[in-house]
Parts: structure tokens; C-alpha cells; sequence
């Protein structure tokens, strides 16, 4: 069967090759110049680094399977992570269950009531019951003013704007399950991330789906849709300033919600309202090459409603700076409305906006630290999940026969990630050769959250 897939990011890539690996031949079709969509790398010196930082957990299973599959499991490097906060102008270490208790902008009987809300939301297991309830409203209620005020609202606040408030309940559930997953007992969290980053995954990806007799396409992108009757028989692509037309057996859709209306003027009225139901952020990446270390911290939580980014991630706490010449690197990291202020300045406005707080992680701090700086802006890469939202996810066959929707939208109650990508892109296949009457062999590995949308809603 020939299958197309619109978008060559980490659930392209899986759908193709675990299309591959069932017998059938995949074209995957991809508008950017580059592999790997959200997880997609430029240049550090020599050193390829992502344009979005990146790391995965011990629980992601999905990925590591895949890795290992195409020969790079020992790229893999495992790393002990550090965590803090920063409150006000102060650093907080955030690892372990005395750091919480340590962490004075709570008070004390709310910290302790945020660590046994902690405890109970990782044993739980039923996130459904979680799903009636905002973020907000179940923080004040069960854990109280004090931990909403001084941890979790300013995190909210960060990460969804002026959403904060909508944001459900099994995504903060979903956190602290993929948290507490890649740690051992009460010590600190293990991380991975591939020496010579995902880069390398996704290249040696699109190699081996070549030589299996697959087709990878970057800098081509779809135009339109093609139906013929209530199908979707093929779509239009631009190469060399000509529109050549593919026809397929069914096509997949990776692109974000609001695309595929488009791809498809023709949708029904009612599905583009579903389509358009689902807010999207953008992630805008400041990210420093500096000739010192910022912080000893890999990951900084910024709980200040008056910094203007919601993290700091020092990619070189987790990895050797040798990797990248020496360099330090430093993502400022912000989730974004496209028409925020923020949004709209350039890196070198964008860097003066930022630079003051910088002083916060460390009072020595001076621009002369920055050797160079680069700027990405990802848009609809964060998903606003509100309360209720499986009510609000579409299943992944679309109004029109043969053509499928698989993106972020879809990935519930988890939060968006490579692992979970993976997961979506060769469950979607497995559909779409089970709508066609083929059969499928071998299982794909055991999810962390069996019940969720992502391993096993949409079908």
C-alpha cells in the first residue's frame, strides 16, 4: 500500500518506518528545509543542538525502542538532573523532599500539604477522575493558596499566558507522572539525551526509510488535498516551482489543526470548527553560547510573575560544554500567543528584555559572558489542554474517507514529547493498515499511562 504523510517531524518519521516495517511504502512530504519538526537542530560550532531543548525519561519507552532499532542505542547517555526554582531573586534547589521542604516562598503547612498532594497525584492512576477540574481550581482547593501563590500559579502563568487559568488538571497530573517515572526511589531524576543529538536520530531515521524503499522529502511542501468523490486519492506538492500531483492509498496529516482546513477548502463546515476548538502557543527560544557556566542547574522554573520567560535550561548542567567547543549553552525558554509583545521582538530586543533577569541566576552575570546568541520561534508547538479536553480531541479519521489527522492535539494526558510522538505516529499507521484490511505484526512496547488518548483513543 502507498501511504503519504504530510510532515517529516518525529511522528512522520515513526509513521514511515513502522510502515516499513509492516510490509508497505511510505512518502513522507515535508515543507522546511530540515528533518525533525519541533526537535529539529541547528549548528553549535560543529555540533548539531536543537532548536527546542530536548531530553528524555526512563519512562519513554516508545523512543528508546526505535532508537535502538535503527543501531544508535548507544548514543544514548543517561545523566543525573538538577532542578530549581527561582522566586523573587532566589535560587531554590528543587530535587529532593527536603528541598521542598526548604522552599520558604510556601508556607510551611503548604509545602507540606504540595508534597502529599505530590505523592497522591503519582499513585493515582485514574486521571480521568482529574478531568472536571482546572489546574487552578484543584491547586487552591486540595493544596491551597500559599503553594498556588508562591509555585504553581507563577508556573501556570509562564507556561500558558493568559490560558492559565483554562488549563485541566490531567496535564499537571501528566508532569508529575513523566517526573516522578525517570526517578529511583526519592533521589533525583535521570535524563537522557543522545551524544550527538536527536539530530542523528532523525537523520539515520530518514537514511534507513530510504534504503528500505521508503521516500523522504524536506523543503516540498503540500498544497492541497486531492479528493476524488468522498476520498482522498493523492495531494498537490510544489517542487522547482512546478505543482506535480501524487496519488496514495491514504494519506496522514501531521500538521497542526488549523492546516489541514487549507490542505482541504472543502471540509465540512463543522469539522473546521472542531479543527479551529483547540488553542495553540507559540515556544520562542533565546538561546546563549557563553564562554561560563550561568548556574550549576539544568532546569530553572521560573516561579515570578515579573520575569519574563517561564525557564532557563543550561543544556551543558546535563551535557559536557566539550561537545559544543567549550560553550555553554542556555536555552531562554517562553511559550507564546503569536500576537504577545514578546512574540513580535527580534533576537537582539528580545535579548535586552532578558538580559536584566539573568542577574537573578547569577549576581556576576555580564553580556561580555555571551559569545553568540540564536533565536527560534516554534510555532503551535504547545497545545492549551483545558478542563474536560477529551471531549474536545478529534479522533484521528477524518470526515473524509482515507485521509488522517495525527498531531499534538491528539496526545492526552500526556504532554507532547518525542516519546509521545512516536507513539502516535505508529499507532496511527496500524489504523490505517487495519481500515484496510492488512494485517499487523509484533506489539509496540508498553506505554506508562495505559489508559491514555495517546496509546489507545482515536481508534
Amino acid at each position: 500500500m502507498e501511504i503519504g504523510i504530510i510532515g517529516a517531524g518525529v511522528a512522520g518519521l515513526a509513521m514511515a518506518w513502522e510502515a516499513l516495517k509492516q510490509g508497505h511504502r511510505p512518502s513522507v512530504f515535508e515543507q522546511a528545509p530540515f528533518l525533525g519538526g519541533q526537535a529539529s537542530t541547528f549548528l553549535v560550532g560543529n555540533q548539531p543542538l536543537e532548536r527546542g531543548y530536548h531530553h528524555l525519561f526512563l519512562s519513554d519507552t516508545d523512543i528508546l525502542e526505535l532508537v535502538d532499532e535503527i543501531g544508535l542505542g548507544d548514543k544514548m547517555k543517561w545523566f543525573e538532573s538538577s532542578v530549581g526554582v527561582l522566586h523573587q531573586g532566589r535560587l531554590y534547589d528543587f530535587v529532593t523532599p527536603l528541598d521542598l521542604l526548604k522552599f520558604t516562598p510556601v508556607s510551611l503547612p503548604g509545602r507540606i500539604r504540595l508534597g502529599l498532594a505530590t505523592l497522591y497525584l503519582q499513585r493515582i492512576k485514574n486521571w480521568q477522575s482529574l478531568e472536571k477540574y482546572r489546574a487552578e481550581e484543584w491547586v487552591r482547593k486540595f493544596v491551597g493558596g500559599s503553594a498556588y501563590a508562591g509555585f504553581w500559579g507563577p508556573l501556570l502563568r509562564g507556561k500558558f499566558g493568559a490560558y492559565y487559568d483554562q488549563v485541566g488538571m490531567p496535564w499537571l497530573w501528566g508532569k508529575i507522572q513523566t517526573r516522578f517515572a525517570s526517578r529511583k526511589g526519592l533521589g533525583s531524576e535521570k535524563l537522557g539525551y543522545p551524544i550527538g543529538s536527536f539530530g542523528e536520530i532523525f537523520e539515520e531515521l530518514s537514511l534507513q526509510i530510504r534504503e528500505r524503499g521508503g521516500e523522504v522529502h524536506v523543503g516540498v511542501g503540500v498544497e492541497k488535498i486531492v479528493l476524488d468523490g468522498d476520498r482522498a486519492s493523492g495531494f498537490l506538492f510544489r517542487q522547482d516551482h512546478e505543482m506535480p500531483e501524487r496519488s496514495f492509498d491514504a494519506i496522514i496529516t501531521t500538521t497542526p489543526s488549523y492546516i489541514l482546513p487549507r490542505l482541504v477548502p472543502s471540509m465540512p463546515d463543522h469539522y473546521v470548527q472542531q479543527l479551529s476548538n483547540v488553542d495553540y502557543l507559540s515556544a520562542v527560544l533565546l538561546i546563549l553560547e557563553l564562554d561560563r557556566p550561568l548556574s550549576d542547574i539544568y532546569w530553572l522554573n521560573v516561579a515570578d510573575v515579573d520575569v519574563p520567560f517561564v525557564g532557563i535550561i543550561e543544556h551543558t548542567n546535563l551535557v559536557s560544554p566539550e561537545l559544543y567547543g567549550g560553550r555553554h549553552v542556555v536555552y531562554i525558554a517562553n511559550y507564546l500567543s503569536r500576537d504577545s509583545y514578546l512574540y513580535g521582538l527580534d533576537q537582539d530586543d528580545l535579548l535586552d528584555e532578558y538580559a536584566p533577569y539573568l542577574q537573578m541566576v547569577n549576581k556576576s552575570f555580564d553580556r561580555s559572558w555571551i559569545q553568540k546568541v540564536h533565536h527560534h520561534k516554534v510555532d503551535a508547538a504547545q497545545p492549551v489542554i483545558p478542563a474536560n479536553f477529551s471531549d474536545k480531541i478529534l479522533p484521528h479519521r477524518t470526515p473524509v474517507r482515507d485521509l488522517y489527522l495525527a498531531n499534538t492535539t491528539q496526545i492526552y494526558p500526556e504532554d507532547r514529547g518525542t516519546n509521545y510522538s512516536v507513539r502516535l505516529g505508529r499507532k496511527v499507521i496500524r489504523m490505517v493498515l487495519d481500515d484496510k484490511g492488512f494485517p499487523t505484526t509484533g506489539e509496540l512496547p508498553k506505554p506508562p499511562i495505559p489508559s491514555s488518548f495517546t496509546v489507545s483513543g482515536g481508534v
